[in-house]
């Protein structure tokens, strides 16, 4: 029996702005602790204070979530 492979999560995602598949780059910066959502299309970008277990797909989310609420005031 061999080791199972591990699946890796995603880092690049559809932008809720321009609509473009895979534009979206999620970086960690974690010595300054700081997750950054970056659109190569249409350049926005979404910054948000991150901890030790974050992965770029809760950045992602939150930007998303920011989104919403934004919309919905």
């Amino acid at each position: 029996m061999g080791k199972r492979k591990e699946w890796k999560l995603d880092t690049q995602f559809r932008c809720p702005f321009c609509g473009h598949g895979t534009s979206v780059e999620c970086r960690i910066f974690k010595k300054i602790q700081i997750g950054e959502a970056f659109c190569w299309n249409c350049f926005e970008r979404f910054c948000t204070q991150i901890h030790a277990l974050t992965e770029p797909i809760d950045i992602y989310a939150e930007w998303i979530d920011a989104c919403e609420r934004a919309n919905n005031n």
